[in-house]
């Protein structure tokens, strides 16, 4: 193998020395020597791949066999000069012989930053507030699955920002830590009968190797754990003042029940009827539970959407999700028979009063608190029976559109306020508890859900809205199909005649008038269920005593811990593993003194991160759960990156728990993300079999006609985009693509997949091409590097290394916009492209390279600390200015316009840049190869796009 390299590199000598030569002969002789070249490179590529097999070498073997594969081509190219020929196996041949050492490189520098702190933050004054940024990314749950290769897509991102806003001046926080309490944490301990303080502390552990070993520039003195008692200390305290201004308090009420986490789940964690984590069907069930009045902030949460820098989807989801709506709140009496004696009456609330008149029946929830006392004798057992089947159904099952309408009917009568008709109550499941009193009133010619349901029981319906008053109104009885629009009242009294929107005016003011009801702002957001019947969460600071009923903990007796147990399975039966434990649960009322029992649901995983931005600022504060002058520091939070899976649940619940500090003058702002990334999600190929159901990758054989099939039947399968799932086998773990490419190359392949918003699949494939660029990178600082002066901005540029200069520049103004605003793609493209400019240079010119290097490090900052180091300096790379570019220097001089006629390319030119259209026009015409396809033609119109396009229409 050596003999090879030896031959290789004389040849490579030979060649430069005699390039100058250019007669047909020494051209011939040169290209039967250079074929040899290449057929050397090919015993040479079986050599290493013999001998060695290892990644780096392997890497050289691909290039060796580029080159052997590239004989034909060189066969085919004898006519090019010589010194064209070598240029080009010169460029080949030095990226071969380029050993890029990323597995000595990026340890090296990962323990540099470590020991010299080098992304240490301090709150620093002499740094103006315009000149501060706090970037932040969503932080992880530390399973013990550990990364795979979509998590690093977002933290890329933000540290390639911040690395670049340092170099820019900036003071940037940038911390990381972990979302470390909840059910995941809790079932994997389960599990494997280990107790999660432990499990947590070694997943920990794994994701902090594993994000440290990406180069990320984070400030890891700040990095916080919200199971730490130090941080939930702060957690519980919070909840301590949710309860002091009544936006925490306990009830029985129905909740969504997972029967295999043996938990209450928040109506946001359930999709599609399912337990968003375990994917298990979720049931109906009441049970006592501490909830947080989300709703006395539902205006302000909706209203302060309007000024936030997020993708505007998000803000519709949240808008959706809040679901503000203007009505009334009707109330209905509820008819009393002779043998009742209390009096009743049911409150509904409707976004169309103004149909009231054609209001035939009502519908309570299954869950609504009047349905046991309204029900009569003779219809409790079928009441009773329909409820039951009804705490199986989800919330989204029992409002699906498309489903059969079920109900039982209470043989109570309600009376029509409007016209005081008696009209049957029903029980009906898809009327929700959760949405507005519970209750409606049903008017099935302008409902679809009532419109079918009063078909399937046969059940009155009375139109009372016409679109058009001149079509008249012979199908009020028996109209011939629902209609939801607006449109003119009819069939109704006082408010006959009358447009939708006045008629819902007039018959809100007369209900007013009359005591049968007021105007009325709704929302669909419902009160936040804030207990978890599970062990490892936050404990409620609460007390219940029997003389002093609900006693909050005094602030000193904070933090409130888990006990140290060896059992922590659920229950089941709705009580937490924590009532158990009498030891723990029995105390005394810090009130009164008196026995008392400790709150035994614990806090929901949410908890600890609706407001681990603000502890991040002063993680180590004893006395508070961060200071002030440190939130007026950093806050708000500049850029927040994560995933759009977020848009509601933690968003939301951050941005409510803000707002109460903003209230108790904790914070300095109203919201606490004031701009927010969605990065893509990064997806990995799966199969799929003909009724869609999936196969796991490992199950899955290749043919070689590119088709796939199941192992384990031959049936054929598809390939399809999927999100990676252990289920799938469709994981990449990031530990194994560090192992062979190297940290740097995976970030860069991460960002240079595509746009950060975007989804996109995994290839692993494409990192051989950013490990070139890496390689080339590295090639490049193994030529000598010369200290030659910059040509000045104003002097002619005629020179290759003039020309150099100029596309620096460009480099430069490109790379910085597309940094400046998250399109890494295209300035890592910019950078390609520079980079394959100066590998042709046999010396790099210092003012060259330098500046390359400094904005690749934000990058691939592990090369671009050591190359930095190579060209001598001693300080960390990520301490140096960002590169500034003449602007005048970033445009050409001269531009190549291509000529169009109708449409097609006849022709194109060189322009002097800026050139006028008229100048442009008259040079496209005087062209030889436009003229023949005009001759005979008249000329309809010329298109001119400037500096690029003459298009001429015939």
């Amino acid at each position: 193998m050596r003999g090879a390299l030896s031959k290789l590199k004389f040849s490579e000598k030979y060649f430069s020395a005699n390039t100058h030569k250019t007669t047909w002969h020494t051209h011939h002789t040169k290209l039967q020597h250079i074929t040899q070249v290449y057929t050397l490179a090919g015993g040479l590529r079986k050599a290493v791949s013999a001998k060695y097999g290892c990644v780096v070498l392997a890497r050289h073997a691909r290039a060796c066999s580029r080159l052997h594969h590239s004989r034909s081509r060189a066969d085919r190219d004898f006519r090019k000069p010589p010194a064209m020929i070598v240029n080009s196996f010169r460029i080949s041949y030095n990226s071969l012989m380029a050993k890029y050492p990323f597995e000595t490189i990026e340890p090296k520098w990962q323990k540099f930053w470590d020991d010299n702190k080098t992304f240490k933050t301090v709150e620093d004054p002499s740094f103006p507030k315009d000149k501060r940024r706090y970037v932040l990314d969503m932080f992880p749950y530390p399973s013990a699955a550990g990364l795979h290769v979509g998590h690093p897509e977002g933290y890329t991102a933000t540290d390639i920002y911040c690395r670049y806003l340092r170099m820019k001046g900036f003071n940037v926080l940038h911390p990381m830590g972990f979302d470390s309490f909840g059910l995941p944490a809790e079932n994997y301990a389960i599990k494997m009968g280990i107790h999660p303080a432990k499990t947590t502390a070694e997943n920990i552990e794994h994701f902090r190797r594993q994000i440290k070993a990406l180069g990320f520039s984070y400030d890891w003195d700040r990095e916080i754990a919200t199971s730490d008692e130090n941080y939930y200390k702060w957690t519980q305290w919070i909840f301590l003042k949710l309860f002091e201004k009544g936006l925490a308090y306990e009830a029985d009420s129905p909740i969504n029940w997972c029967p295999s986490c043996l938990t209450g789940l928040a109506n946001e964690e359930v999709v599609d009827g399912f337990c968003e984590r375990c994917k298990t069907k979720v049931v109906r069930k009441r049970i006592r539970q501490w909830i947080l009045k989300i709703t006395a902030y539902a205006e302000r949460l909706l209203n302060d959407l309007t000024d936030l820098d997020w993708p505007e989807p998000v803000k519709q989801m949240q808008r959706n999700w809040i679901g503000r709506s203007e009505g009334a709140n009707v109330t209905f009496k509820v008819d009393k028979p002779a043998d009742v004696k209390e009096d009743y009456s049911i409150e509904i609330y409707t976004t169309r009063p103004d149909t009231l008149f054609g209001a035939t029946y009502m519908v309570l929830s299954p869950e609504h608190s009047l349905v046991e006392k309204i029900t009569r004798p003779e219809q409790k057992q079928a009441v009773a029976a329909y409820i039951e089947e009804a705490s199986k159904k989800s919330d989204l099952e029992r409002t699906d559109l498309a489903k059969e309408k079920t109900g039982v009917f209470s043989g109570a009568y309600a009376i029509n306020p409007v016209n005081y008709e008696k009209i049957p109550i029903w029980i009906a499941d898809y009327v929700l508890i959760s949405y507005g009193t519970g209750a409606i009133m049903a008017v099935p010619a302008h409902d679809e859900r009532d419109w079918e349901f009063a078909k399937t029981f046969g059940l009155p319906i009375v139109k009372v809205v016409l679109d058009d008053l001149s079509k008249g109104d012979e199908d009020i009885d028996e109209p011939a199909e629902c209609t939801v629009a607006d449109g003119y009242s009819i069939n109704s009294g006082l408010i006959s005649g009358l447009p939708t929107a006045k008629a819902k005016e007039k018959i809100t003011k007369w209900l007013e008038e009359n005591r049968f009801g007021k105007k009325t702002v709704n929302y669909k957001l419902r009160d936040w269920i804030f207990s978890r019947q599970r062990y490892w969460g936050e404990p409620i600071p609460i007390v219940h005593c029997e003389c002093c009923g609900i006693v909050a903990l005094p602030e000193s007796d904070l933090p409130l811990t888990l006990p140290d147990v060896k059992s922590y399975a659920p229950t089941g039966t709705g009580e937490s593993p924590l009532a158990a434990i009498s030891e723990w649960v029995n105390t005394t009322c810090p009130k009164c003194g008196a026995a008392a029992r400790r709150e035994t649901n614990t806090m929901p995983q949410w908890a600890g991160s609706c407001w681990y931005y603000l502890r991040y600022l002063d993680p180590q504060n004893n006395n508070a759960f961060a200071a002030k002058d440190k939130i007026d520091y950093w806050a708000p939070v500049d850029l927040y990156v994560g995933g759009v899976e977020h848009a509601v649940l933690h968003l939301l619940y951050g941005r409510f728990w803000h707002k109460v500090l903003y209230d108790l003058g904790l914070v300095n702002t109203t919201e606490p993300f004031q701009r927010l990334v969605n990065q893509g999600m990064i997806v990995s190929f799966a199969y799929q079999r003909g009724d869609k159901t999936m196969v796991p990758t490992d199950q899955v054989e290749k043919k070689p006609d590119g088709s796939f099939v199941e192992t384990a039947n031959g049936e054929s399968v598809t390939e399809v985009i999927a999100k990676m799932s252990k289920s799938l086998k469709n994981v990449i773990n990031p530990d194994d693509i560090i192992r062979e490419y190297g940290a740097d190359s995976l970030r860069l392949y991460e960002m240079f997949m595509g746009p950060l918003e975007v989804s996109k699949p995994w290839q692993t494939a494409g990192l051989v091409g950013v490990s070139r660029f890496l390689e080339k990178l590295w090639a490049i600082s193994e030529k000598p590097v010369i200290d030659k002066s910059a040509p000045i901005s104003n002097q002619a540029f005629d020179t290759s290394a003039d020309q150099l200069t100029k596309l620096l520049h460009k480099t430069i103004k490109k790379v910085t916009d597309d940094t400046d605003t998250l399109n890494f793609n295209t300035a890592i493209s910019a950078m390609m492209i520079y980079s394959n400019e100066l590998v042709k240079l046999t010396e790099i010119p210092r003012y060259l390279w330098e500046p390359l290097v400094i904005m690749a490090s934000a990058y691939a900052p592990h090369l671009g600390e050591e190359l930095w180091e190579k060209l001598g300096y001693n300080k960390s790379v990520s301490a140096c200015q960002w590169p500034s570019y003449d602007e005048a220097l970033t445009h050409d001089d001269e531009v190549t316009v291509v000529v169009q006629v109708s449409g097609k390319v006849r022709d194109k030119f060189t322009a002097a840049a800026g050139m006028s259209k008229d100048e442009l026009e008259k040079a496209a015409f005087a062209l030889p190869g436009v003229q023949k396809w005009l001759e005979g033609q008249p000329v309809k119109k010329v298109i001119i796009v400037p500096d690029k396009l003459v298009n001429i229409v015939v």
